[in-house]
């Protein structure tokens, strides 16, 4: 089935790829992969780029990272062929924020958590999606209690109203493994430690086999609060 011959009303039910073949060549330069290298956004890039080998992917950068995370980015660039758009917190803002707060203030209190986030995550978000018609993220309803309702394409109202494409939306946690062990795609060897969902490094923690996947994220808010602001509407 070519791109063009999904009509809107069908997204919902069509493949990742599917979704993929329809955007990619719909929106051009115009659209682009949100990856934080987890494995959702590797099986994104592994399916897009056998679409569209030039396919953009840019990568929020905030400077507390995993070095086990910098180190997949240079084996998916290699892979893949691709050019990496790294995007990095404003300088002055981050400083504002450390001076005044602390460097670890995310652990004192949910706003201060959520205003690292602000400045480290949402805002350089928002300078790229200002360059973009949609944009890609490897979003599942089986992640979280706030993504349980996603559509594989939605409208962004947060950010200005472009498209939203979520591919993966009704993927389960053993399609994605599977997926990665068929077309040995490179993953994050933090996922072999315990850790289903990776973040900052100071926020993020492994995880027991019978515990939420994203408990290991934020631990110390309630499943409800446990959002960056990257996928929270306005």
């Amino acid at each position: 089935m070519s791109q063009l011959e999904i009509p809107a009303d069908r997204l919902e039910t069509a493949t990742a790829q599917e979704v993929l073949e329809w955007a990619l060549p719909r929106f051009g330069d115009r659209i682009a992969i949100a990856s934080s290298f987890g494995v959702e956004d590797v099986t994104l890039i592994d399916i897009a780029a056998q679409i569209r080998s030039t396919v953009r992917v840019f990568c929020l950068d905030t400077g507390r990272l995993h070095q086990q995370t910098y180190d997949l980015m240079d084996r998916i660039r290699n892979r893949y062929g691709l050019t990496i758009e790294v995007l990095y917190p404003s300088t002055p803002d981050l400083e504002s924020m450390v001076r005044e707060h602390g460097i670890n203030l995310f652990y004192d209190s949910i706003e201060n958590r959520r205003r690292c986030c602000d400045v480290r995550k949402v805002q350089p978000l928002r300078r790229v999606l200002s360059t973009l018609d949609a944009w890609v993220t490897g979003l599942r309803r089986e992640q979280n209690v706030s993504r349980a309702n996603i559509a594989k394409v939605e409208v962004d109202h947060a950010n200005g109203g472009l498209l939203k494409i979520n591919p993966l939306a009704d993927w389960s946690h053993d399609q994605l493994w599977a997926h990665i062990r068929d077309h040995s795609v490179p993953y994050n060897t933090l996922h072999d430690e315990g850790y289903p969902s990776i973040g900052c490094e100071p926020c993020t923690r492994p995880v027991q086999t019978d515990e939420d996947p994203r408990s290991g994220r934020w631990w110390w808010e309630s499943a409800e609060t446990r959002e960056c602001g990257l996928h929270v509407e306005d």
